[in-house]
């Protein structure tokens, strides 16, 4: 299979509008979203930009071909030699959390004025550890996640595979991670993302918490997805294994959930209550990464399609930069309240079909139970005409909403 690439305009803008910027640019997100072809796809942008190969340094710790250079003195000394007096030099650091103390080498290149780094990680583990370190308010970071479907749906045009949009979007919620999209079959998809889970949860939870009973933190992961969609509490949590005959401690639901929300596997919304604007300490929900994961955790059973549209709402969401939580006005639980950076709000309710005039009901009073003048949107799988609203609340299909990003 020859290498390659899936266009990913949106993550790459924000490499290329903080280039040459005097803070580190910092690349997270889950395993196999793609991290390291944007890296080779900001260099091919640099290239063509006039930047010549020899000022793009790049390592990659996941090559044992720089097995040497885990060695943060090795390491150093390597970059030291290839850095070019006089010009711009470009450090890509691939997994730099393999390398012990690589805060404090960042933070002695950074004085630099002749290099730009940039540095991938896949769990939130080691952004804790540059916030802890002298690199705090040094950096800039940007949570990679895996294809949004109008990227998906691109590249099938692209390629001029012509299916229709509901059969595209069926398919995308069996898997969204790029490479998939270079498979013939699904049972390569289903076997890549079989892999992919593994390596998370062995790598980055089971080895960095140390996980004795990989079976107990596996429950605790389908108990998280199973409810995806619903209020969960570690109470709830702790009451759903004990019927699986799965007895755990609450400090260790604690502690493993903060394990798994590190390793980018899946991410919480936390409840946010709309009149005093504060957020709330108890309940809250989870999300996939990745919906094709949210079928494989369960074993295909995945009956309530619900969940699914509401996980692929929360993910497009978070790609559109905003903070995203569970909204509660008053009696009402709104699906989701979205801020962004100016701290505007944006309120959606999430539903399968409202064609049902009780549910349509029911759906706009969580909306209009809010009394400001945010934008209120209702989505849903319906087919949708243009300029649809209720009172102000504008209701929009799914699959019209995901592509115009705008």
């Amino acid at each position: 299979m020859t290498h390659r690439y899936v266009a990913r305009p949106n993550e790459l803008s924000f490499l290329i509008k903080n280039m040459n910027q005097p803070v580190i640019k910092v690349i997270s997100g889950v395993r196999r979203s793609g991290k390291s072809t944007l890296l080779l796809l900001f260099q091919d942008y640099l290239i063509e930009q006039g930047v010549m190969p020899e000022q793009i340094i790049s390592v990659n710790f996941d090559d044992f071909h720089f097995h040497d250079l885990l060695n943060p003195y090795e390491l150093h000394q390597y970059l030291l030699k290839r850095i070019r007096s006089n010009q711009m030099n470009y450090l890509f650091l691939d997994e730099i959390h393999l390398v012990p103390d690589f805060e404090k080498l960042l933070d002695s290149l950074l004085y630099r004025e002749d290099t730009d780094i940039y540095i991938v990680g896949s769990n939130e583990y080691f952004i804790k550890k540059l916030a802890n370190s002298p690199l705090e308010g040094k950096y800039i970071c940007n949570n990679m996640l895996p294809l949004s479907f109008k990227s998906y749906q691109n590249w099938h045009k692209l390629h001029k595979h012509f299916a229709t949009q509901q059969h595209l979007f069926n398919r995308y919620c069996q898997n969204s991670f790029p490479f998939t999209l270079f498979f013939d079959t699904d049972f390569e998809r289903v076997h890549y993302l079989e892999g992919v889970y593994s390596t998370v949860v062995l790598n980055d939870i089971v080895k960095r918490l140390q996980v004795q009973d990989v079976r107990v933190l596996e429950r605790l992961i389908e108990a998280l997805v199973s409810s995806i969609g619903n209020l969960v509490t570690i109470n709830k949590l702790k009451n759903k294994l004990k019927q699986l005959n799965t007895p755990i401690a609450n400090n260790t639901i604690d502690r493993y959930i903060t394990g798994i929300l590190e390793s980018n596997i899946m991410y919480r919304a936390r409840r946010f209550d709309i009149p005093s604007m504060k957020i709330l300490s108890t309940q809250e929900k989870y999300y996939m990464v990745d919906p094709g994961l949210q079928y494989l955790v369960l074993n295909g059973q995945v009956d309530n399609i619900q969940s699914i549209i509401e996980n692929v709402v929360y993910l497009e969401l978070l790609r559109r930069g905003f903070e995203v939580y569970i909204g509660k006005s008053n009696q009402y639980m709104v699906d989701f309240v979205a801020i962004d950076a100016d701290y505007e709000y944006t309120y959606y309710q999430v539903v399968e079909s409202t064609l049902d005039d009780k549910v349509l009901k029911g759906e706009l009073k969580c909306l209009q139970s809010i009394h400001d003048y945010y934008p209120k949107y209702l989505i849903t799988l319906d087919d949708v005409p243009q300029k649809t609203s209720y009172g102000g609340i504008k209701k929009m299909n799914l699959l019209d909403w995901l592509v115009n990003d705008d």
